[in-house]
């Protein structure tokens, strides 16, 4: 099983002008099966939200998707959950 460095952000979206208050969490899990999966679990603060999973052969591309999601995250609006409050 790759060993993974402990790749977890927890990024929140607050605009109370616009009602807004959202977070996402992404983290990296190793598989069962030598893969590495992607989770993701979003929606609005104080609910459980939505989680999706999604599965790489490597950690190379994995790595490269979750740092895409995060940028893309942060160019939204998102920060830290510890900034944002």
């Amino acid at each position: 099983m790759p060993q993974l460095s402990p790749d977890h952000v927890h990024l929140r979206r607050v605009d109370t002008t616009c009602n807004m208050r959202r977070f996402c969490q992404l983290s990296l899990q190793p598989t069962l099966f030598g893969g590495v999966a992607m989770v993701r679990n979003w929606g609005r603060i104080g609910t459980s939200g939505q989680t999706m999973i999604k599965t790489f052969d490597d950690s190379a591309r994995a790595g490269e998707a979750f740092d895409r999601l995060e940028r893309t995250k942060r160019r939204r609006g998102y920060a830290p959950a510890a900034e944002s409050r």
